[in-house]
């Protein structure tokens, strides 16, 4: 095995080979000679494995070593990447983990191709040749936290930062901006932080990812920062990320659970992180600066206020190019008359308001410029928080002059002062007490259905019913389930409580795959996988694999007869049992062995059932289940990987009638993969969008059958007509015809918390 580990540092030395002397990281150049040379140093970044493009697919991994020598730690390019290929990338990503002391030996020395970037070592070192090793000195387990692996980092108190230096942080906000376009490619967050020290450094963060950057809801969260580089700027040290760099926070408030936000999938958070954020959240709840929250309610606001306010969208309607309406609400009353914002009925988005807005609880928030793009993208029923914004009286535009002035809500383009707006979780702690309040007028929704009609030529807003003229035109789709439900708004939907079974009425707004061969899926009923149907191009390198240097296999229970291929030294062989010669060549089941994709895709012209196989060592085998497992005619036949038992070694091909695919599957072990129709849409009537699944009724919906339309090109068509029928290319919405649709509104798990997801059932195209 190329990794080695060791018991401790001691035994770690001892295993330097005589002929090789230990070097320092920051003497190696690429003019350096490798042969004789060993390093010795610490994990400080390990990355995952992948596979590298330019090498063929082959696996690598990157990891990042620093110089352990106290006497190097004050030297520049003290750290350098490492890159594995092949199998020391697997072993080394199993065997090493962050924190751990290595010694590498037999390593190449590249120039590296990040220095810019990074500002690491201007060289790379890499592993790749048979004699390359590593051994691994593992660092001391905690005595405590989640885990035996749990990593350690040192953190630096924000009085001790020097320039220049990659640190880790933890900090409490003291300012932050929610990340904004900046003048390249990225998005940008700043944020100001502070410590025990009393010292406040500020940290600027890019990414081309809006998911990469710290969520961070208010002054006071505690954020931790990993791999940071401290610079001076205008005479006071500040933060940039840098490579491998990653962002945590928590929730600031004390009692609050110790929760980390981050999109991250795998992070390092254990016992010393808790005990870390405690200690800041219990520093912070002292400090002068914390207890400045902006945070209002709608009933303490104040004309020509900025402020910040945490609430819930209702509904919300696109203005013109530079402005979006959002109907917000938090439970309480204004003391002010509100500004009432009118809206066509057809441009409101989301759930009916009217009862609300009597009764002064609705906000009227108008959305500008550089904001537009977080606004547009929020869904009726979110929580959101409002950072920066401002209240103003004004008249309406039918107002008196002798009648009070009402109070209207902005929220300006830019930056300054921290102005955004961003979508809270709605397992958040911060809203607790907002959900409490909301409750309380739960029996407003009733009254919002009730009055809807009386009420719609004062407010345009769309009514709960749905027997409307706007949608009393034919459907192009007819529901065949037996139930009898009342039709319901989508609006309602999403709000009603699963399981659940209804009707609706609604026009497509878009669908994905827009490809649609892409729709085409494969689902094992077993293990509940599903994957992409594998492309030509890699079903053709499987097949090109097992065809080189092939020799006839040798079975007994097999007939054998070969033939020459077009390429030298490749031989193309034809098996079948003994016990099925003579018979019927669509009574067969012929094993072909050698062909290339194309050459058996011939053949299947002619023979019903061929299974291709390779050899290895004499004996026959299947191939990668990557590829077909069986050819009939114009279909082919996937396995699953993980189901499939392979038990071709023993072969029993008497007492079958008829060889279809499900009898292939069980004579050889093989866990038949099922094709199936997948196709998302974002359905929209007059009140919301909702995101149904089409997929177990998807071949009812299009009387089309999935392994019919996976080898037919006229079946795909007839799918494609479909398409283009519910969605005309280069159409409005108004002009998509409408669908009676059975809607199924269930929940699923997903990452431990329970998703509500939508499923059209029982229905069907409407057949000319």
């Amino acid at each position: 095995m190329p990794v080695q580990k060791v018991n401790d540092s001691s035994d770690l030395d001892a295993k330097v080979p005589p002929h090789l002397q230990c070097t320092s990281i920051t003497s190696l150049t690429t003019t350096s000679e490798p042969s004789h040379r060993c390093v010795k140093a610490r994990v400080v970044h390990k990355g995952p494995v992948i596979s590298c493009v330019q090498k063929d697919g082959i696996e690598m991994l990157r990891a990042e070593i620093k110089e352990e020598d106290p006497l190097q730690r004050t030297a520049e390019h003290t750290s350098i990447n490492v890159i594995f290929f092949g199998t020391l990338a697997k072993d080394f990503s199993q065997s090493a983990r962050q924190g751990d002391v290595v010694l590498l030996a037999d390593f190449t020395i590249k120039k590296s191709p990040s220095f810019l970037r990074d500002k690491l070592h201007p060289c790379q070192l890499e592993m790749d040749g048979k004699d390359a090793c590593v051994y691994v000195c593992p660092s001391a387990a905690p005595s405590h936290g989640p885990s035996s692996s749990e990593a350690k980092y040192t953190y630096v108190p924000l009085n001790n930062l020097k320039p220049k230096t990659v640190v880790n942080i933890y900090g409490v906000v003291t300012f932050f901006k929610q990340p904004f376009p900046s003048k390249g490619s990225d998005y940008c967050s700043t944020l100001k932080i502070t410590d025990q020290t009393d010292v406040k450094v500020g940290c600027n963060i890019f990414s081309k990812k809006l998911e990469d950057h710290p969520v961070i809801f208010r002054v006071g969260d505690i954020i931790r920062l990993h791999r940071f580089k401290t610079e001076m700027f205008r005479d006071s040290m500040s933060l940039l990320n840098t490579y491998g760099w990653s962002t945590v926070t928590f929730d600031g408030t004390i009692d609050s659970p110790v929760v980390p936000r981050t999109s991250s999938k795998s992070f390092h958070f254990g016992e010393s992180d808790i005990r870390m954020v405690l200690e800041l959240r219990q520093w912070a709840a002292n400090q002068s600066w914390i207890s400045n929250d902006l945070t209002v309610s709608l009933s303490s606001v104040q004309p020509g206020m900025y402020f910040d306010l945490t609430c819930q969208l209702l509904a919300k309607a696109v203005m013109d190019s530079r402005c979006i309406l959002l109907k917000v609400w938090d439970g309480t009353k204004c003391r002010h008359p509100l500004l009432n914002v009118a809206v066509a009925s057809d441009a409101l988005e989301g759930e009916s308001t009217v009862a609300k807005d009597r009764m002064n609880l609705t906000a009227n928030v108008l959305v500008y410029d550089n904001h537009l793009e977080v606004a547009r993208d929020l869904k009726p029923g979110t929580f959101l928080r409002f950072y920066n914004l401002h209240t103003l009286l004004q008249r309406a535009p039918d107002q008196l002059p002798d009648q009070p002035e009402h109070l209207s809500f902005h929220l300006h383009g830019g930056t300054s002062y921290g102005r955004g707006l961003r979508s809270l979780p709605a397992e958040s702690p911060a809203l607790q007490s907002l959900k409490s309040v909301l409750e309380k007028h739960v029996d407003l929704d009733v009254y919002d259905e009730v009055n809807d009609g009386t009420l719609l030529e004062i407010w345009y807003t769309p009514p709960e019913a749905v027997d409307t003229e706007a949608d009393s035109g034919p459907s192009y789709t007819v529901r065949m389930c037996e139930h009898n439900t009342r039709q319901l708004t989508l609006a309602r939907v999403k709000r009603s409580t699963p399981p659940l079974s209804c009707h609706v009425r609604a026009r497509v707004k878009k669908y994905r795959p827009q490809q649609l061969y892409q729709c085409l899926k494969l689902f094992c009923s077993n293990c509940k996988t599903m994957k992409d149907v594998p492309d030509d191009s890699a079903v053709a390198k499987v097949f090109r694999e097992s065809a080189k240097d092939s020799q006839p296999c040798d079975e007994q229970w097999a007939a054998t007869s070969s033939a020459s291929s077009r390429e030298p030294g490749r031989t193309i062989s034809m098996h079948i049992s003994r016990d099925m010669v003579g018979e019927s060549t669509h009574m067969q089941l012929i094993f072909v062995e050698g062909t290339t994709l194309d050459e058996i895709c011939v053949l299947s012209r002619d023979y019903k059932n061929l299974v291709p196989v390779r050899s290895v060592n004499g004996r026959m085998t299947l191939m990668d289940l990557t590829a077909p497992f069986l050819f009939s005619g114009d279909k082919r036949y996937y396995g699953c990987k993980q189901c499939s038992l392979n038990t071709f070694q023993n072969p029993v091909f008497t007492g079958v009638e008829t060889w279809d695919e499900q009898a292939v599957a069980e004579a050889l072990g093989v866990q038949l993969m099922q094709y199936r129709l997948l196709i998302q849409f974002e359905l929209e009537d007059q009140t919301d969008t909702l995101e149904a699944l089409l997929w177990e009724n998807a071949e009812r919906f299009f009387h089309v059958s999935a392994v019919d339309a996976s080898g037919s090109q006229d079946l795909q068509d007839k799918i494609q007509t479909t398409m283009d029928t519910i969605q005309p290319p280069d159409s409005s919405l108004e002009e998509r015809p409408w669908l009676d649709l059975c809607l199924s509104v269930y929940t699923v798990k997903d990452d431990d918390r329970n998703k509500v997801c939508y499923q059209i059932t029982n229905t069907e195209i409407k057949e000319e």
